[in-house]
C-alpha cells in the first residue's frame, strides 16, 4: 500500500500545529498543572506555613470535611452563583442586544459601560466601602437619610451590596460577549420577520434569544466559575462578616491557610473548589447539549 502524497503533507500540518502549541502548552504545565499537582499532595500533609511539612495522610481532609465552617462556605458559594447569575444574564443579554445597534451614540454609552472592567476588584470595593460609611459617606455627604444603613454591619444588606458591586463591575464584560454575538446573527432573518409583520419584542424571543444559546452556555460557564473566585471583593468589604454571614469557601480557604497557618487543610479546601468548578463548568454545558461548541448561526 503505498503512501499518498497528502499524508507526509497532513503530518508536517500536524507537527507544525504542535509546534506552535508547545509555548502555551508549556506555559499551562508550569504555572496550572504543577502548582496544582502540589496543592493536592498538600492536602495529604500537615504544615503551618513555616516549619516542616509532614505527611498526615487524609487528617487535613477530614478536618477540613468537618468543619461547619466548609459546608457553611459551600452554601454561601452557591448561593453567590445562582444569584449572580440570575442578577447578569438577563440585564447583559439587554445591554448587549442594545449595544449591538449602529446608532452613533451607542458608542459612547459603551465606553462608559465598559469603565468598570478598567478598574481593580480592590480599588471598587475600596471605593464603595468608603461611599457606604454610614458617617462619612454619601448619606452623609448628600444629607440622604435612607442612604444611612448599616450596609457591611446586617446580614442581608450586605449580600445586596456584594450582589450590587459584582453586577456592576462584571456586567459590561458579558454585555460585550453578547454584543458581539448579537452582531453575527443575519439581518435577513430580522428583514423576514419584519415581512411577516413581527415587532421587536417578538423578534427579540423568537430570533435574537435562540440564537444566543451558544453564548448563553459560555457566558454562564465564566460566571459560574468567576464565581469561585469572588475572594478579593469580599475580604476588602467585610473580611467575611458580618459574623460568618459572607465567609464563601474561597475566603474560608483563605482565613484558613494564612491566618489559622493550616496549609494542609486550606489546600484539602482548595482542592475542593478546583472539582467543583470543573463540575459546574461541565454541568452547564452538559445543560446545552452535546452540540453546545456548534455555530450559533446554524439553520439560519
Amino acid at each position: 500500500m503505498t503512501t499518498t502524497p497528502a499524508a507526509p503533507h497532513r503530518e508536517r500540518l500536524q507537527l507544525s500545529h504542535l509546534l506552535f502549541a508547545a509555548p502555551a502548552l508549556l506555559f499551562f504545565l508550569i504555572f496550572a498543572i504543577l502548582p496544582l499537582l502540589g496543592v493536592v499532595a498538600l492536602s495529604f500533609t500537615s504544615w503551618n506555613g513555616i516549619g516542616a511539612i509532614e505527611f498526615t495522610g487524609l487528617t487535613s481532609w477530614t478536618e477540613a470535611l468537618s468543619r461547619e465552617t466548609t459546608w457553611r462556605g459551600l452554601l454561601l458559594v452557591l448561593l453567590m452563583i445562582v444569584a449572580t447569575w440570575v442578577l447578569q444574564t438577563p440585564l447583559s443579554i439587554l445591554l448587549g442586544t442594545f449595544l449591538a445597534g449602529q446608532q452613533r451614540y451607542r458608542g459612547v454609552l459603551a465606553v462608559l459601560y465598559f469603565l468598570p472592567l478598567l478598574l481593580s476588584s480592590s480599588a471598587i470595593a475600596i471605593t464603595f466601602k468608603s461611599l457606604m460609611d454610614p458617617n462619612f459617606g454619601l448619606a452623609s455627604g448628600l444629607g440622604l437619610p435612607f442612604l444611612k444603613q448599616n450596609w457591611l454591619g446586617d446580614s442581608t444588606l450586605v449580600w445586596i451590596v456584594l450582589l450590587v458591586i459584582i453586577a456592576w463591575q462584571f456586567i459590561p464584560f458579558h454585555t460585550l460577549i453578547y454584543q458581539g454575538a448579537v452582531r453575527q446573527i443575519p439581518q435577513s432573518m430580522y428583514e423576514a420577520a419584519q415581512i411577516d409583520g413581527a415587532g421587536r419584542v417578538r423578534q427579540f424571543f423568537s430570533i435574537t434569544l435562540p440564537q444566543l444559546k451558544y453564548t448563553l452556555i459560555t457566558s454562564s460557564t465564566l460566571m459560574v466559575v468567576g464565581a469561585l473566585t469572588y475572594f478579593d471583593i469580599i475580604f476588602v468589604l467585610t473580611q467575611g462578616g458580618p459574623g460568618v454571614s459572607t465567609r464563601i469557601l474561597p475566603l474560608d480557604m483563605y482565613l484558613t491557610g494564612f491566618r489559622g497557618n493550616e496549609m494542609g487543610v486550606a489546600s484539602a479546601l482548595a482542592v475542593i473548589l478546583v472539582v467543583l468548578g470543573l463540575g459546574l463548568a461541565l454541568g452547564v454545558q452538559r445543560l446545552g447539549g452535546k452540540d453546545a461548541s456548534a455555530s450559533q448561526t446554524e439553520g439560519a
